[in-house]
């Protein structure tokens, strides 16, 4: 989709940047996007290539094997680009790796936790899940009931976790879990577990309406002994962590969120020119061409925002109520915007050989992970009643 207002805050290493990336999605994802859609994940191998040309871990530290580069803008290009692969799955699998895992791990992790985990991690030869979510906690995290205790040196795990993105295919989870129930949320602890420890088992990839590629599963806990060296940071100490990387993780789901809207835009649009109805392309139909208008308006908007937020991001500025803002305007926006594209398609949209409905499907769940969009108007609604907006 053409940039109907200049964005102005990417510089040329950026834009070199872009064209790198989007030279390994057109060779290494797009041509693998139907074999992994059947296959329910994607191939180990897609990671390592990443890795080599150092697309994991962008803003981890050097001596780790990551990029050094704290630049957010590196985050967004690496993402928008992931989404004209037409497949929201691998834009999730690269997600879950810089920006939900990666910050973790640099941020908390003992050198020793670094040296093993992110290095590996940012080399593409380890995969990392983070595990939070529960079958009775979602989005109330105070609700989880995974429990470690204490034995000697080591950890005792026990509980489940659910709808954990890269779970089949990962080496290593950051698992959530409570080390103290009487101090509440002063007494959620992360570990890093180990896939093979005994105990630690796996189901899936789940059956889900969308993101077919993207291997979400439930992860099981029974009496997994974790050592005490791969306690993440300090016992007690997981909800503020957690709280951190929210603005981060919301951004990146906003940023993915437009970057969809786009290619969707971009798709009905080469379609409106190519089909033919009553003589005509359908763009020259009033109907079409004010659909196509409403969207490239909307997502210019949309654009514009989410690269304000980019560059707050950057300068430490952007909060909660911000990424907030961002998370639920954008995904939903995004479901609009895809059912109306997939609308000009007519009975083409609903076959599945057309990526178009691929991001129909992969569409809804943008507004429940992250935080669902009602928790999103709920934190800003909060936050402004507490006067000073005025």
């Amino acid at each position: 989709m053409k940039d109907f207002l200049p964005r102005t805050h990417f510089e040329e290493e950026h834009e070199m940047f872009r064209d790198m990336v989007r030279g390994f999605v057109e060779k290494e994802i797009t041509p693998n996007v139907e074999k992994w859609h059947e296959q329910g994940m994607p191939d180990r191998e897609i990671f390592k290539k990443a890795g080599e040309l150092g697309l994991i871990g962008m803003s981890t530290p050097a001596e780790y094997g990551g990029g050094g580069e704290a630049d957010f803008r590196y985050n967004q290009v690496l993402n928008e680009e992931l989404a004209n692969s037409d497949c929201g799955s691998i834009v999730v699998s690269f997600g879950t790796l810089n920006d939900l895992v990666a910050p973790y791990l640099a941020k908390f992790g003992s050198e020793e936790l670094k040296q093993k985990y992110l290095a590996g991690m940012n080399a593409g030869e380890l995969i990392g899940c983070l595990a939070m979510t529960e079958p009775g906690a979602g989005s109330d995290l105070a609700g989880m009931r995974t429990f470690a205790r204490k034995d000697g040196d080591d950890w005792i795990l026990n509980g489940s976790k659910t709808f954990i993105s890269n779970g089949m295919l990962s080496d290593f989870a950051l698992v959530a879990a409570i080390t103290d129930p009487a101090k509440g949320r002063a007494g959620v602890s992360m570990f890093v577990v180990d896939s093979d420890l005994e105990g630690y088992t796996k189901n899936g990839p789940l059956k889900k309406v969308g993101l077919k590629a993207q291997d979400t599963a439930e992860l099981h806990f029974d009496n997994v002994r974790v050592p005490g060296a791969n306690l993440l940071g300090e016992e007690g100490a997981a909800f503020g962590y957690l709280r951190t990387n929210l603005a981060h993780e919301r951004l990146t789901l906003a940023v993915g969120s437009v970057a969809t809207s786009r290619r969707a835009w971009t798709l009905a649009y080469n379609y409106a020119q190519e089909r033919e109805t009553f003589g005509r392309p359908i763009i020259q139909h009033q109907v079409h061409g004010h659909y196509l208008a409403d969207i490239a308006t909307r997502i210019t908007a949309l654009q514009a925002f989410v690269d304000q937020a980019v560059m707050a991001h950057n300068a430490g500025k952007l909060d909660e109520i911000g990424a907030s803002m961002a998370k639920f305007w954008t995904t939903e926006e995004q479901q609009d915007i895809v059912t109306r594209c997939l609308q000009m398609f007519g009975g083409y949209g609903f076959m599945m050989e057309y990526p178009i409905s691929t991001h129909y499907l992969d569409t809804k769940v943008q507004t429940i992970y992250g935080g669902t969009n009602e928790i999103m108007k709920e934190i800003i609604s909060r936050r402004i009643a507490k006067g000073g907006y005025a």
